[in-house]
């Protein structure tokens, strides 16, 4: 009778344990993945302000350049405007042409050229999150 009685004390202890042990790993997951969110949302809010400052930028750059050659243009086929103003008008039409084709080639290599992937960081701490559960079954 004590023996039966021990074998049930045991396995119930067992069972404690287990169960205690299921809840600690159950209380790791659902920190890891709270670690995670915060990652994540910590690198969106990052790219959303790099990203909006570089439009801003962009933006004011882009009107200030057009602006300035604009008004450059006009100045060129009006010293001009006597003798050669429509050797001066294509000369401008030239130049505008092949800035806008640099500009092209910049924002090409620019967007071929971007440090590193969208979320990295997350997506590195996952593989190793996935990595360890793998380990731990």
């Amino acid at each position: 009778m004590n023996r039966a009685r021990n074998t049930g004390t045991v396995a119930q202890g067992a069972a404690s344990r287990l169960l205690r042990l299921a809840v600690q790993l159950l209380g790791t997951i659902v920190q890891a993945v709270q670690t995670r969110a915060e990652l994540l949302t910590t690198e969106v809010e990052e790219e959303f302000e790099r990203v909006g400052r570089v439009l801003l930028l962009g933006m004011a750059t882009l009107l200030a350049g057009i602006l300035g050659a604009l008004i450059a243009g006009f100045v060129v086929v009006l010293v001009f405007w006597d003798a050669h103003r429509l050797a001066a008008a294509l000369a401008v039409l030239g130049v505008f042409l092949l800035g806008a084709a640099l500009c092209g080639l910049a924002v090409r290599r620019e967007l071929r050229a971007r440090p590193r992937r969208l979320l990295e960081a997350t997506l590195t701490e996952l593989a190793r999150d996935v990595a360890w559960l793998r380990r731990q079954l």
